[in-house]
């Protein structure tokens, strides 16, 4: 593994000084303990670092606009000389992605058709050759709405609206265009089960529908998000409406111009970047094994890199992106993280594919999309098994013995119990494509699901467990979901069991990069001495993994393995370490480093700035702006943030730590209650207005909120220990002890609460016995 190269380092021995010199025990209920508000990197931290550049706030993205649209020339163009490839995109999913909405483009039956959805009647017609809906506006009235574009068109069809301020919403209202055989051909509610109503984060008027954030930059061709955060408004364009040839092979203009001209000295013939390499993979059948083996894998990963800044779950860091760029320059990219994958990393939430491929043998063994889906189309290569004998012998593979099916049977398909699917959006069913061996044995242990019981439903995990070892044996060695389930649950031997993943170069980069993430959690001697040389190594997810997980780790530490990151070659990771490491005090390190951090901040400055469109974004500029002790800036930021989501809770909460930090209790206590009178989802508003209460010694009505946050439905552990803490401080031992024990029953193996529970009962016991 290449190791990067800083102009210093820190020995071991001094970061081991320094681990020795952390304090792991918790504070106490009084302390700071603010909400830690990021989608993945946001905190607010003590202010008064001097070292960090200062925020504009009137930055915009105009800085970050590339070269103009001038360059695109559209794929009509293209299809002057690429004709089969124009013939073969037109009607797939990219060439449908978005559509005006006119002629044959919508799909849905808007002839006065109606949907009830909890009462509340939603109507879809035409006039005067016009598409409208007639639902439920911002305010909860009925309105009129004309639809702007189509979006998407198989399984399912969605519809956008323009709102005031250049927004392009989309309805939860969408159009199913299988089969009516299949249950298709209705109108259906994208949340059945749950009622929507104004104000709801999900509304379809709020931002979390909103396409200039959500969707656009994926469904359109150099899409410019355009978004001003003085008037709070979209300009949004594009080159193309669709997915075009240029999404995929960059701008056109050089190209034709080498057309025209051809000319050697141009590299890839005036194109962004070339696929070509892919063809230059070849494939030989190995008979002893019945796979296919890649003569000089590894040639189509550039082809991989395009996909994947579409086909993956991230946010976008900076725009512009290009074929063949480091998803990392551009993108945060999702990790195994609880909530989107299961510990063994099969898909839980809707990953788009690219995380899971990175589990694959397949992407190991030098696979890429093309070899399975033509690229123009988006077809498969072949149908049904045949896609899968391109490389997988069908006398060894495709036969009863080996899947136990009668042939032609659904269980006798590969992707079946290979590619398991999961249904989002309600009826869109997608494949995991981590193309993996189904280990029922590891069902019950992590609370996984597995293909064999996902169709055998009558059946339990250890007859599908039985029935595969007495045909292939027992799996040989542990699985990477072990370590990671162990990782999130706090299980004994975590620290040891992610550490093993994380040095195993034969398990996948993203499985190892989640398990350095979760390392900060289990920090001691030897994880840091680990993590220390991940961060001086080059593994771009394993940096990512790191720099995620950095502001968890303590400050004593944090430089030790956040400064190696600043000289990481992904942006993205860069910015996070900066982020992590910003308002602490590094005018004591080497000149050059104080000016790589500063560059590194303001990469991660310009992409919050960027999308200062979202609540998380503005956070996160204003825990900047108070590391600074600009706290002028960081209210109005903060502020902004709430008036755009009042249900995004981070931001309340960390205006109110801002109000501490200030000594101004009592306005902290005012936003916290404010904040309370509309967020249903109160816990993190309860724990945080109780210990502000407990600092302003109003203790009866600051146990009341602690006891809120710890016994809601959304607590965590830290909310319980704090309660159980303060429960003893206050006298009450009793409760205290049955706080906690409680909290064991919720979380198991916590260390926080059981080790207050151990402190507690055993401080109980002395007293007793004197």
């Amino acid at each position: 593994m290449p190791v990067k190269l800083y102009p210093f380092g820190f020995t071991l021995l001094v970061l081991m000084s320094l681990i020795s010199g952390c304090d792991r025990n918790a504070g106490s209920a009084g302390g700071n303990d603010s909400l830690q508000g990021r989608s993945a990197d946001t905190s607010t931290g003590p202010a008064g670092s001097a070292s960090a550049p200062s925020v504009d706030r009137a930055t915009t993205n105009a800085a970050f606009i590339p070269e103009g649209p001038g360059q695109f020339v559209g794929s009509g163009s293209c299809g002057n000389c690429h004709r089969k490839q124009l013939k073969a995109w037109q009607g797939s999913h990219h060439d449908l992605s978005m559509q005006e909405a006119a002629g044959g483009a919508v799909l849905g039956q808007f002839d006065g058709s109606e949907f009830n959805y909890f009462g509340s009647v939603t109507r879809f017609y035409r006039k005067d050759g016009r598409f409208l809906v007639q639902t439920a506006g911002p305010e909860g009235k009925r309105q009129d709405y004309p639809i702007a574009y189509t979006f998407g068109a198989f399984p399912l069809q969605q519809y956008l609206v323009e709102l005031p301020g250049g927004r392009l919403q989309a309805l939860p209202f969408a159009w199913d265009s299988r089969d009516k055989a299949e249950g298709g051909q209705r109108w259906f509610h994208l949340y059945p089960d749950e009622e929507i109503t104004p104000g709801d984060p999900l509304h379809w008027t709020g931002i979390n529908q909103n396409w200039n954030f959500m969707c656009a930059d994926c469904h359109s061709t150099n899409l410019q998000k355009n978004y001003d955060p003085a008037s709070g408004t979209f300009s949004t364009e594009w080159s193309e409406i669709d997915v075009g040839c240029e999404a995929c092979h960059g701008p056109g203009a050089r190209h034709m111009e080498w057309a025209a001209n051809p000319d050697s000295n141009i590299a890839d013939k005036g194109l962004v970047a070339s696929f070509a390499q892919r063809k230059q993979v070849a494939w030989e059948m190995d008979p002893e094994s019945g796979i296919a083996r890649a003569k000089l894998a590894g040639r189509g990963q550039g082809e991989l890199k395009t996909c994947a800044q579409c086909h993956s779950r991230r946010s976008t860091a900076h725009p512009d992106a290009r074929p063949g760029d480091s998803p990392l320059d551009h993108y945060n990219l999702s990790l195994l993280d609880e909530g989107l994958y299961h510990a063994d990393g099969q898909v839980d939430d809707e990953v788009f594919v690219y995380g899971s491929f990175l589990q694959s043998r397949m992407h190991a063994a030098g696979v890429t999309c093309s070899n399975c889906h033509e690229p123009h189309s988006l077809e498969l290569r072949a149908k049904g098994n045949a896609v899968c004998a391109q490389c997988h012998m069908p006398d060894r593979f495709d036969t009863a013995e080996h899947h136990f099916h009668p042939a032609g049977s659904p269980g006798a398909q590969c992707a079946n119990c290979h590619m398991p699917a999961k249904n989002f959006m309600v009826v869109d069913a997608r494949r995991d494509h981590s193309f993996r061996i189904p280990r029922p044995d590891l069902s019950d242990r992590l609370d996984t699901p597995n293909a064999c019981t996902g169709c055998h439903t009558e059946r339990d995990n250890s007859w599908a467990t039985a029935v595969l070892e007495e045909k292939f044996g027992k799996p040989d060695g542990g699985h990477y979901g072990e370590a990671i389930h162990a990782g999130r649950q706090g299980l004994p031997g975590a620290a040891d069991a992610l550490a093993k993943l994380a040095l195993d170069e034969s398990q996948p980069s993203i499985a190892r990069a989640t398990a350095v993430s979760l390392l900060p959690r289990y920090l001691n001697r030897d994880t840091a001495q680990l993590l220390q040389v991940i961060a001086q190594q080059d593994d771009p997810l394993l940096e990512l993994g790191l720099a995620r997980a950095l502001e968890t780790v303590p400050e004593q530490v944090r430089p030790a393995l956040g400064i190696p990151l600043l000289y990481s070659q992904q942006r993205v990771t860069r910015g996070l370490a900066a982020n992590a490491l910003a308002g602490m005090p590094l005018d004591r390190f080497p000149q050059s480093v104080q000016q790589q951090f500063a560059l590194a901040l303001n990469q991660y400055l310009q992409s919050e700035t960027y999308n200062a469109d979202r609540p998380e974004s503005l956070a996160n500029l204003a825990n900047l702006h108070a590391q600074q002790q600009q706290a002028a800036r960081a209210e109005a930021l903060y502020r902004d943030a709430i008036e755009l989501a009042p249900y995004y809770l981070p931001a309340h909460v960390n205006l109110s730590e801002l109000y501490r930090l200030l000594g101004r209790e009592d306005q902290a206590e005012r936003v916290l209650r404010k904040a309370l009178e509309t967020n249903d989802r109160a816990a993190p508003l309860h724990h945080a207005l109780g210990l502000s209460l407990i600092r302003q010694k109003k203790t009866r009505d600051a146990m009341e909120h602690l006891r809120r946050a710890a016994e809601s439905t959304e607590t965590i552990p830290r909310y319980i220990y704090v309660y159980g803490v303060a429960l003893n401080s206050a006298g009450d031992t009793r409760a205290a002890i049955a706080a906690l024990e409680q909290g064991l029953q919720k979380f198991p193996r916590d260390p926080q609460i059981s080790s207050a529970l151990a402190s507690i009962n055993r401080g109980s016991g002395e007293r007793a016995g004197q």
